[in-house]
């Protein structure tokens, strides 16, 4: 018997990676620019920045993105009026004629290319030596510990986000109708969702596996399960660590004292505070404000 090979067609090849970074700004910072015959694109993964692309100037929200085609003078300020930003800029080599449609576009990204932008943040961490926040440090140095395929799967995700956003632009209402719109059945992404947006709207509270379990009517085991599998981590680290980046705001924010920020979380004492901000960031409150005025 004769079998044909079919070649898989590629629309979106990326070529080269040239810089990976992961910003957390405070109110003040300003890049002052550049420009280069590459692509980059800049997501917004909390609060707010105002960007610049050749003659326009726009203010970008949390879940924005921008591309900047190659050649396109860009820039990024942070306003006093702000709230500190973390972003995501990645720029690399494609020679891909589909990729015209992004240039210079703003989009508000969906579920899916949020997820596609979480698993290219985590397999870069992975693949990467830090530091990950320097503007004008575009080197990447190999971890000799990444897992296998990391730079690999780093290629892969970052052309199906660019695909998917290709798709988003040439016609909004392709896209799949949300989950909230089918019947009542609740995915373990949903649930997990609704019970980190129960943890946010209060940071100061102590919560506890029992609290949990019971607000939303699930045995503890299934709760620790179920974290597990959706975020990596347990469900009291997660709580903890969506403190000390509420933390890491209030103070690029500049507005409140180590001791103020401590008790607005919850915290007893500010050696706890500090314990688990130095645990979760490998250094301690002042050493982090230190390093944001740095930037500045």
């Amino acid at each position: 018997m004769n079998f044909s090979r079919y070649s898989l067609q590629e629309t979106i090849t990326v070529k080269h990676l040239i810089s990976f970074h992961y910003f957390e700004y405070a109110k003040g910072f300003v890049f002052e620019g550049e420009q280069h015959d590459f692509w980059e694109f800049l997501y917004v993964d909390k609060g707010e920045v105002e960007v610049r692309a050749d003659e326009r100037t726009l203010e970008l929200k949390q879940g924005s993105l921008i591309v900047h085609k190659p050649n396109e003078f860009h820039t990024v300020r942070v306003r006093q009026e702000h709230k500190p930003p973390n972003l995501i800029v990645i720029s690399f080599e494609c020679a891909s004629p589909a990729l015209t449609a992004l240039g210079g576009r703003v989009m508000n990204v969906g579920d899916r290319e949020r997820n596609w932008l979480s698993l290219l943040l985590q397999e870069g961490f992975q693949a990467f030596k830090a530091p990950f926040d320097k503007p004008n440090d575009h080197t990447l140095v190999r971890r000799k510990e990444a897992a296998f395929g990391s730079e690999h799967l780093i290629k892969l995700y970052l052309e199906a986000l660019l695909i998917h956003l290709c798709r988003s632009e040439a016609s909004a209402d392709s896209r799949e109708p949300k989950l909230s719109l089918l019947p009542k059945e609740r995915s373990e992404e949903q649930l997990v969702q609704q019970i980190t947006d129960f943890m946010r709207r209060d940071l100061s509270r102590p919560l506890t596996l029992e609290q949990l379990a019971k607000e939303f009517h699930l045995g503890k085991t299934r709760l620790k399960e179920l974290f597990q599998s959706q975020t990596g981590t347990g469900v009291l680290e997660y709580y903890r660590g969506l403190r000390i980046e509420q933390a890491k705001l209030l103070i690029r924010e500049r507005q409140s004292n180590f001791t103020e920020i401590a008790q607005e979380l919850g915290y007893g004492s500010i050696h706890y505070f500090s314990r688990d901000f130095r645990k979760l960031t490998g250094m301690s409150p002042s050493e982090y404000a230190k390093s944001v005025m740095a930037r500045i």
